[in-house]
């Protein structure tokens, strides 16, 4: 039988029960220590009802021990879900992924994480939730936004964006995004001005976003939790998963139809391309034709590129993380690591290219690093020899891979200066596959192409231009299984 004691406050009034049940001796005959449970009343219980409630519940704790399920009442929500992101590590879980959920993690903390693991119940979340989307809550509120030229104030100043970023602390990527005019955080807009001896108000001007936050990020949020409290219910530390028991989850919103150009567009994405440095040039062509993600294409190394039968291996992704910089990783998943067969233009695009890359690398001389180190996804550096397609050409970093970003920016500013529809990355990929589905090429090959998990990723993606394929399956049923055949003319 389980033991049940109460606990009372100092005017003598039961506030909860602790419930103890045996779990006998060990082999050597050492007493072991027992589960154990504590169950808090409701007030509105009269001191009998509570009395009986409490035995149900030491019962129902007593068979729950039985069935190998037994709670750590002290053990709470936050320190749990640290567990469980370790064990996420353990088993591989990308970078980029598992900074996404400690960042999730801060406002799960601070909104349930108190909150005993035993005890966290749907209405705790449905309540949670609520908070999630009221205004106010961004912790990223505050951006700031450039008030002068900075390019020109850095020319006055004689100032280089390399000496800049040594002076400040802020990344040469982040800025070349502020001289653009976008936007950075109030912290490292700061630190420019502080660097550059100017008033902040001189050199950039404060926006708060006030905005709830977007019901997908609700859904992130929703989504880790549910995973978290998976685990536990599968470790049988919770009898349930409470996010699958709220009434009123979280929902995606609809998903958008994907960009992508229409012919006319790449037309003139392609005529603007032959004024423009034959580094970006080889980079936009290579996004259009092969249809591969940014980092797949910015982590692209010569050893890689096959000249003579036309392949490229995509067989790693560069990526950027807050903590690491720039750093190299395997492919997003295991399917994504394929060879593409590339076109003749392509080849000899890339033949032009690799001379003038070798030429970079001769012109450079000992600024050149013959070999790099650049983080794996582990956070472990590694030095190789510098292979890679496209590298940077300033300061001290000759022979590093580019940042990520530096092809977002570019392309943003190609499309302006061009005064063509806005281009972004994945724009490219999305536009292969249109082309591809609209050629009728069957649906695991485009999949396989373009690195898909499986073919449902792909159907669930462009299911939207695969509903166009609809008619051509109408006109197919007229045609074939609804046609009669014509009666044959008697001839005279």
């Amino acid at each position: 039988m389980p033991n049940i004691t109460q606990r009372k406050n100092k005017a003598g009034e039961v506030i909860s029960y602790r419930i103890r049940v045996s779990r006998g001796y060990d082999s050597e005959g050492n007493k072991l220590k027992p589960h154990e449970m504590t169950w808090k009343p409701s007030p509105s219980m009269t001191p009998r009802q509570a009395e009986k409630e409490a035995q149900r519940q030491a019962l129902l704790f007593e068979e729950q021990c039985r069935q190998g399920y037994a709670p750590d009442n002290r053990q709470t929500f936050a320190q749990y879900a640290a567990y469980v992101l370790q064990c996420k590590e353990q088993a591989g879980t990308k970078r980029r992924t598992l900074e996404r959920y400690r960042s999730l993690l801060v406002r799960i903390n601070a909104g349930i994480g108190h909150i005993k693991l035993a005890e966290l119940r749907p209405q705790h979340l449905t309540t949670f939730y609520a908070q999630l989307r009221q205004t106010g809550i961004r912790t990223a509120g505050s951006t700031a936004e450039p008030a002068t030229d900075l390019r020109a104030l850095m020319q006055r100043k004689q100032i280089t964006r390399q000496a800049l970023a040594k002076a400040s602390g802020v990344s040469p990527a982040t800025i070349s995004s502020f001289c653009h005019g976008s936007r950075i955080t109030t912290q490292n807009a700061a630190k420019l001005a502080a660097a550059l001896q100017l008033d902040e108000g001189e050199l950039f001007t404060v926006q708060t976003d006030t905005r709830p936050l977007s019901e997908k990020t609700v859904l992130e949020h929703h989504r880790l939790i549910s995973s978290v409290l998976s685990q536990a219910e599968k470790e049988m530390l919770v009898p349930y998963n409470a996010a699958e028991k709220i009434v009123n989850k979280p929902k995606a919103a609809r998903s958008h139809e994907v960009n992508y150009f229409q012919p006319e567009q790449l037309e003139q994405i392609r005529d603007a391309l032959q004024t423009e440095p034959l580094k970006w040039q080889v980079m936009t062509h290579l996004l259009l034709v092969t249809g591969c993600r940014r980092g797949e294409i910015m982590g692209l190394k010569w050893q890689a590129v096959d000249l003579e039968t036309g392949t490229l291996r995509i067989a790693n992704n560069l990526l950027y993380s807050k903590e690491l910089g720039v750093y190299e990783d395997t492919t997003k998943t295991e399917t994504s690591t394929r060879s593409i067969r590339i076109p003749a233009e392509t080849v000899q695009l890339l033949r032009q290219y690799r001379t003038e890359w070798e030429n970079l690398r001769h012109d450079c001389g000992s600024r050149w690093h013959s070999f790099v180190q650049i983080p794996d996804g582990k956070g472990k550096r590694n030095a190789q020899r510098a292979d890679f397609l496209f590298v940077r050409e300033d300061g001290d970093a000759v022979g590093y891979p580019m940042h990520p970003d530096s092809l977002t920016q570019w392309l943003d500013r190609f499309s302006r200066r061009h005064s063509l529809p806005h281009i972004n990355p994945h724009a490219f990929r999305h536009t292969l596959a249109s082309v591809l589905c609209m050629q009728n090429i069957d649906i695991t090959t485009i999949s396989k192409w373009l690195g898909h998990k499986n073919v449902t990723t792909t159907l669930n993606i462009y299911e939207h231009i695969l509903e166009q394929g609809k008619e051509q399956v109408v006109e197919c049923v007229s045609d074939v299984i609804l046609k009669k055949n014509a009666p044959e003319q008697k001839q005279a």
